[in-house]
């Protein structure tokens, strides 16, 4: 029972892990022991971030851009060439979109797709050998980063990122049912309001959001790397293609699913 959670000796990346979430996991497996490689596009954020988590263990940027194809397997090359196998691999980086229905754009659609449904599939088919190879010993984790607004729905005017949510989640299922087949197990995490570049709302107005949340106040960094590092560990071995939802209980007060 004593390592049921630990992520001693295991490699992982995360992509959008130079702030917010990604930054939260990230020092969060740290701290449990792994090897953590974070990814994100600002080049100069990410390798502050990096030298920043390296108090905690070992941690290297490398900044990519994931929403296109080519940079996704340039990235997975990348890993390739410094490590024999990939023990966990978070989905994590993601865009958002607001605007009114009648004038909401195409390329406002296009991004958020990209990032949040297309990377997370398309690196997860470059990284692929990587995780088998990790695999070969303990199970690999494939972690993707939904939200709550995926599972239920929002106020706000944002139809391009619902919409990736929720099919990131119906994804998650379906290569979880593949990549089962080669001892790696595929799940998700819904965060609902943590302070961070995306939530600004979250962030700068913590006290009148906590009073929408059940629970009484926003999420911390504890609650998203505690729920991350229960998937990545051997204590969520046998969870495959859920969804774990991590939001004080808003989603059941909006009457969500």
């Amino acid at each position: 029972m004593n390592d049921l959670f630990s992520l001693q000796g295991r490699v992982a990346l995360i992509t959008g892990g130079s702030r917010g979430i990604g930054q939260m996991i990230a020092r969060g497996f740290l701290q449990q022991g792994a090897r953590v490689y974070i990814s994100s596009r600002k080049a100069a954020d990410c390798e502050a971030t990096a030298q920043a988590l390296s108090a905690f263990g070992t941690c290297v940027a490398l900044p990519a851009d994931v929403s296109g194809v080519e940079a996704v397997r340039a990235l997975a090359a990348e890993i390739g060439r410094r490590e024999g196998q990939l023990d966990i691999l978070v989905n994590n980086a993601g865009a958002a979109w607001g605007e009114a229905f009648e004038t909401f754009p195409e390329k406002g659609w296009d991004k958020v797709m990209d990032v949040n449904v297309k990377a997370p599939f398309f690196l997860t088919q470059a990284l692929h050998p990587l995780l088998k190879a990790a695999a070969a010993k303990q199970p690999a984790k494939v972690i993707n980063i939904a939200s709550i607004d995926g599972v239920s729905v929002n106020p706000w005017e944002t139809y391009s990122y619902a919409a990736s949510k929720a099919g990131l989640i119906h994804l998650t299922r379906r290569m979880a049912l593949r990549l089962a087949e080669d001892n790696i197990v595929c799940s998700a995490i819904a965060p609902g309001a943590f302070p961070s570049e995306m939530n600004k709302e979250a962030r700068d107005h913590g006290e009148e959001v906590a009073s929408r949340i059940p629970i009484g106040r926003v999420g911390c960094d504890e609650d998203m790397a505690g729920a991350a590092i229960y998937l990545a560990s051997r204590a969520g071995d046998y969870v495959v293609g859920e969804t774990l939802v991590v939001d004080g209980g808003v989603t059941h007060a909006r009457g969500g699913a």
